[in-house]
């Protein structure tokens, strides 16, 4: 040789392996959804490249292995020939994968879900970035629909776009933080009604949890006095810890954002619909691996919440 070594094609290597397998030309035309005249060039090809017979050309009923001796001693390099090719183009798939991927979330679910889930992430996926930016629900939805650089959003919607598809991660019902020694915490059981009279700190205007507690007043016709605004839930508890008033919020059944606290807690569920958290994807777009992957990572970690919601709902009720 020459030249170099002949010139081989996965085409006409996956010929010869397919009509091994399948036993016939026919046969092994369907496998590879070519006529049988491809089959026949793509061996004679094949042939003529290695200057040996590699399969008996008699027509009619063959009752005998198509591949000559030549044919079976080259069918085991054949088939590792395709293997090697495949594990070639997959070890640089990996390489066209996104290096970055950028999650829009809310600062609640951020601080409290996404992080955690990102960490581990990363013991998986060390070489791609997690870029996560902080909006509101409203702008999440906005993003997601206006920018393609975004992978995926993290959010409690209200009522999502028809443009976007929502998987539910786990639900947050709500509760009624006060000062301990506010004289609503000394009730033992606190209506909406009760808290009607009382001026409240609640999420600022446009956001889905607002929203849930407005609602939940109007159905009782009822209207809330809203003394003070702000935009998350951590800053609500420091106004409260702070003796600035009392809120309604909904927390996490680990109660991590109110631990360590100098705060009273009511639970609220039943009372005020509970925030559905989840996913937002474009809907009908295909994702990266390591998107699908982030996503299943939310989805395994936060499927246990809902379970224990019930069992912790007594805990979140303490002074």
């Amino acid at each position: 040789m020459k030249n170099g070594p002949p010139s081989l094609s996965t085409d006409q290597i996956a010929a010869i392996v397919e009509l091994a397998r399948c036993g016939s030309l026919r046969a092994a035309a369907g496998a590879l959804f070519i006529t049988e005249q491809g089959v026949r060039n793509r061996l004679l090809a094949l042939e003529q490249r290695l200057g040996v017979e590699l399969y008996r050309k008699s027509r009619g009923r063959r009752t005998s292995a198509p591949l000559t001796e030549h044919g079976r001693k080259f069918l085991p390099h054949a088939i590792e020939f395709l293997r090697n090719a495949a594990q070639l183009v997959e070890s640089f798939a990996a390489s066209r994968q996104p290096r970055e991927i950028q999650v829009a979330a809310s600062q609640y679910l951020i601080l409290y879900v996404v992080i955690d889930v990102v960490k581990r992430f990363h013991a998986t996926f060390p070489n791609v970035a997690v870029r996560l930016s902080s909006h509101t629900e409203r702008e999440i939805e906005d993003l997601l629909l206006g920018d393609s650089e975004f992978a995926f959003g993290v959010a409690a919607p209200y009522e999502p776009s028809p443009q976007l598809e929502y998987r539910h991660l786990f639900s947050m019902d709500w509760s009624l933080i006060a000062p301990p020694d506010h004289p609503v915490v000394r009730r033992a059981r606190v209506t909406l009604r009760d808290l009607a009279k009382i001026p409240l700190i609640l999420f600022e205007r446009g956001s889905t949890g607002r929203q849930h507690v407005i609602d939940a007043f109007h159905a009782q016709g009822l209207s809330p006095q809203v003394e003070m605004e702000t935009t998350n839930t951590e800053i609500i508890v420091r106004m409260v810890e702070a003796g600035l008033g009392v809120s309604i919020v909904p927390l996490l059944p680990s109660g991590a954002i109110t631990k360590g606290r100098r705060v009273a807690i009511r639970s609220l569920a039943k009372r005020i619909r509970p925030i559905q958290s989840g996913v937002l994807l474009r809907r009908g777009e295909e994702l990266s691996a390591p998107s699908k992957a982030l996503i299943a990572l939310l989805e395994r970690s936060h499927g246990t919440r809902d379970r224990a919601a019930t069992a912790l709902d007594d805990s979140m009720t303490r002074d």
